[in-house]
């Protein structure tokens, strides 16, 4: 069975074979169950549920297509404007 050593920061690396297991990734989220017996480790992967509770409260009204186009259109004029500006 693989094994970890905890770190004086609190950390752990985990071992290659259980992050191939569980299909992790740099900058992957776990979640820490217990149990009886000790805590199961699980990654936590982001369900349509938890992203609609992530945003709940921030929108105060519907927004169109149209609006939603010209918003994305007026954010990537504004980055190219910046990249042109940073370049020399």
């Amino acid at each position: 069975m693989p094994t970890a050593t905890l770190t004086s920061k609190g950390q752990i690396t985990i071992p290659l074979e259980i992050r191939n297991a569980l299909g992790l990734h740099t900058g992957a989220t776990l979640d820490f169950v217990q149990e009886q017996d000790g805590f199961k480790v699980r990654p936590l992967r982001s369900s349509t549920a938890t992203l609609k509770g992530r945003f709940a409260g921030r929108v105060t009204r519907a927004v169109s297509i149209a609006e939603m186009d010209e918003a994305i259109a007026a954010q990537a004029a504004a980055r190219q404007t910046a990249v042109s500006k940073a370049q020399p």
